[in-house]
């Protein structure tokens, strides 16, 4: 399964050549890829918030967790499809990586349908938990129920693009965002601000796009990569590759689904405030998606670093990876939350012109966007872990510092001392998260693989 000369300048292979250079071509795609995902998303809330109103962003804003409730455990699945593409990337092993692929497009529909089902179904009794306040309930509903229908694209296009990073392409995901981004726009102007759909409008903006984008993929890996096992529909199982995939993503989706029930929990906390400061939290989480930018993109970068090191067995280098990456992916995360920070004001009133929405959007950016770095080397570190296949590392410590650190803390702030200030807590859990993370390189784990660089340095010796 050799890939073609033209498709050779796509694919960065990780294991030669100056690390940082590397991590940094391998990142700048997915850098300006999340910035588009940030416009993406924040495209419905900015033209409701101009056109409809601080309801129906609040309605937007609390819908997105029970979309990651049934997201989360594929999610975590097709971060571990990544992860194993890379290591076979790494090692050479062609027949396994076509066995895998074919096997993770089939699982994609296996998994998407009845998802969507259940998801229009169970809607109601999500947001009854979450406390949605009344003056919300209907515009979330409509809004959920529509992008559940959208599912099955977010799921394929989610799992393309990880195929693509575990062989070196970061670069087409950015191609596939910006086609999603102008088609999400463009129709969200349509739906909104001329047919006076409200966030039906948006949602159904959304699904479309996202379809469009899936559609893209398919295309591109057909054309640029037709070595490749590739089908456009369900086809194959291998049951081994099956097993495989669920050993290494099960724990990566109980941990994405822990979490995002943490989540609706901490949502529960924020609309107990109500509709404006929903509005105001969900503007912030908008700002601080863009602030965060860095963070995604060099923490997949140090996954596929990490896992085509790892099977090609070049150790030495992956410890040397270890070390510099989470320092100068901190580096930028602080430069920008300053830039961010700087301009937060201005940037909360393109969303909304009302006073107390963008008071309660200010107050949450000053107090989570200083810990933004103490996430960053958090992910990078733990996405080192994920790469070499220490999903349950990453588990434990993602769980530890939200049901542990976060969730309490965030109780504790709403009932002793004052509710707007809940989100603190994000801020307390990342402070408790790099730290546990540091402990990863201690663990018996990364303590083999320094010692088989030591034997390596002394053989040579």
């Amino acid at each position: 399964m050799e890939v073609s000369k033209k498709t050779s300048k796509t694919k960065i292979d990780m294991t030669q050549g100056p690390i940082m250079k590397l991590i940094v071509l391998f990142a700048i795609p997915m850098v300006i890829g999340n910035i588009l995902q940030q416009l993406y998303s924040t495209a419905d809330t900015l033209i409701i918030g101009n056109f409809c109103g601080p309801t129906s962003i609040a309605a937007v804003g609390t819908s997105s967790q029970p979309v990651e409730v049934f997201m989360c455990i594929f999610m975590g699945i097709g971060g571990g499809v990544s992860i194993l593409v890379s290591i076979y990337t790494g090692a050479g092993n062609q027949n396994r990586l076509g066995k895998l692929i074919r096997t993770a497009i089939s699982f994609t529909y296996m998994a998407a349908i009845p998802l969507s089902v259940l998801g229009i179904i169970l809607t109601p009794v999500i947001l009854k938990f979450m406390q949605v306040p009344s003056d919300t309930w209907d515009l979330a509903v409509i809004y959920i129920r529509i992008v559940f229908l959208g599912l099955l694209g977010n799921m394929g296009y989610n799992m393309n693009a990880g195929i693509l990073r575990g062989i070196g392409d970061s670069t087409a995901s950015l191609v596939f965002l910006i086609i999603s981004t102008i088609t999400n726009i463009v129709l969200d102007l349509l739906f909104i601000a001329i047919f006076k759909m409200d966030v039906a409008g948006a949602a159904l903006a959304t699904i479309i796009a996202m379809y469009f984008s899936w559609i893209a993929s398919i295309i591109y890996i057909k054309h640029k990569y037709p070595a490749l096992p590739f089908t456009v529909l369900p086809r194959y199982i291998d049951k081994s590759a099956l097993a495989e995939i669920l050993k290494t993503g099960i724990p990566l989706g109980l941990n994405n689904s822990l979490y995002t029930v943490g989540h609706i929990l901490m949502q529960s906390f924020i609309n107990t405030q109500g509709s404006s400061f929903m509005a105001g939290t969900s503007i912030c989480g908008k700002i601080m998606g863009i602030a965060s930018v860095a963070i995604t993109s060099f923490s997949s970068a140090m996954s596929t670093f990490a896992g085509q090191n790892y099977g090609a067995r070049n150790y030495k280098r992956l410890v040397k990876g270890g070390r510099i990456v989470p320092f100068y992916s901190a580096l930028i995360t602080i430069a920008l939350g300053i830039i961010m920070y700087t301009f937060a004001k201005p940037m909360v009133q393109l969303f909304t012109r009302d006073e107390l929405t963008t008071q309660y959007a200010l107050l949450c950016i000053s107090i989570q966007l200083p810990f933004q770095w103490c996430y960053c080397v958090l992910n990078t570190i733990l996405n080192l872990a994920n790469g070499i296949g220490g999903v349950k590392y990453s588990t434990v410590i993602n769980l530890l510092m939200l049901w542990a650190v976060r969730i309490p803390s965030a109780y504790l702030i709403s009932r002793f001392y004052d509710g707007h200030y809940v989100t603190f807590g994000i801020s307390i859990s990342f402070m408790f998260g790099m730290v546990a993370s540091l402990t990863f390189f201690r663990s018996k784990k990364w303590k083999a693989i320094t010692n088989q660089t030591q034997d390596a340095i002394t053989q040579t010796i």
